[in-house]
């Protein structure tokens, strides 16, 4: 079973460090996605690459991500657990917890990545390759990790609140 992105849908200029990135993440959920059908298969992610056109720096991100998925998918695994109430692993749709795999690695091991960025890019993949119910559940769990996780506390900064006067003045009527 090979999972592609869609032959009709622009691939993003690598040029860019933030389109190179979104391009990056895409196929390392591919990857992700792959490895739970091809595992038992040790050439698999050498044919991955064969058909994917993908710059250096763009296989090097998504090698990253698949790499820090795996090295620490027993404490991402527990953190979704905790965090999808009424969920297993198992019975989430392999998409949907490969998406949220990766943006909790980013989330806890790549300080350079602002959260709302990967929680934005998050459900950007789950608009491209899941369904309507998968963009609510992978913003919400990804939610509540950040707010809720003692490990974020110094990305918590970056996330942007409303303040008290911008929240009277937004819901106050204009003449």
């Amino acid at each position: 079973m090979t999972m592609t992105i869609p032959f009709d849908s622009p691939q993003p200029p690598s040029t860019k460090g933030g389109s190179s990135r979104r391009l990056g993440r895409q196929l390392a959920l591919q990857l992700l996605f792959q490895q739970e059908f091809q595992a038992k298969h040790a050439a698999w992610q050498e044919k991955f690459w064969e058909n994917q056109p993908a710059s250096e720096q763009v296989r090097a991100f998504a090698t990253s991500l698949l790499q820090g998925v795996k090295d620490h998918q027993v404490d991402i695994d527990q953190l979704i657990q905790t965090y999808a109430v009424g969920w297993s692993i198992g019975r989430m749709p392999v998409v949907d917890r490969n998406i949220l795999r990766c943006a909790i690695y980013e989330l806890l091991w790549e300080p350079d990545i602002p959260p709302a960025v990967t929680i934005n890019e998050a459900i950007e993949l789950a608009k491209r390759f899941a369904d309507d119910e998968a963009q609510r559940f992978v913003n919400g769990i990804l939610d509540h990790v950040l707010h809720q996780e003692e490990r974020l506390s110094a990305k918590r900064h970056y996330v942007k609140t409303p303040s008290t006067h911008q929240r009277k003045s937004s819901s106050t009527p204009t003449s």
